[in-house]
């Protein structure tokens, strides 16, 4: 791994950090020239190219009322969706067989090469999220000859601390 910034070690304490330390990105300055998914507008606020991330990509996500994303995944990167506001449905799995629900204030995981779908479950409010990938390259794979099942099954967390509802 290389690493793009070379510090000045001898410049004074104040200046060192200066253009290579903290980035602030406004959130009407980001770069929609990243992989897109039929359903979804996506648009990276921290790569590579914009700031030197060398270890992730984060960007925002949204998906209009009672739309849906067509079905990809993001080959070996792991993703966090953090839901801003609206409803997502996740669906996932082969067949897209699988599925789950997240609202406001919920964080999302999706493992390496899992096929998935966003829903907007919710018919008039958009959904909005932020994306965080294992990587700083915007690697989506969108797969095109997926026969979804008609109803899937769905998943709850359950583990000693969350309990079936």
């Amino acid at each position: 791994m290389s690493d793009d910034h070379h510090h000045d070690h001898h410049a004074p304490a104040g200046e060192r950090w200066k253009h290579d330390g903290v980035r602030v990105i406004k959130g009407d300055q980001l770069d929609p020239n990243t992989a897109q998914t039929p359903g979804m507008f996506r648009q990276a606020a921290i790569n590579h190219a914009r700031v030197g991330a060398q270890k992730i990509w984060a960007g925002t996500v949204a998906i209009q009322p009672d739309a849906k994303t067509g079905v990809h995944h993001h080959g070996e990167l792991e993703s966090v969706i953090y839901v801003v506001s609206g409803r997502a449905r996740m669906r996932w799995g082969d067949r897209l067989e699988f599925v789950a629900e997240a609202g406001p204030g919920d964080f999302i995981f999706v493992p390496p090469f899992v096929p998935h779908q966003e829903i907007n479950a919710s018919p008039d409010e958009p959904l909005q999220c932020v994306l965080v990938r294992s990587d700083n390259e915007a690697v989506v794979v969108n797969i095109t000859d997926v026969d979804p099942v008609e109803k899937p099954e769905t998943v709850y967390w359950v583990d000693p601390i969350h309990k079936h509802p």
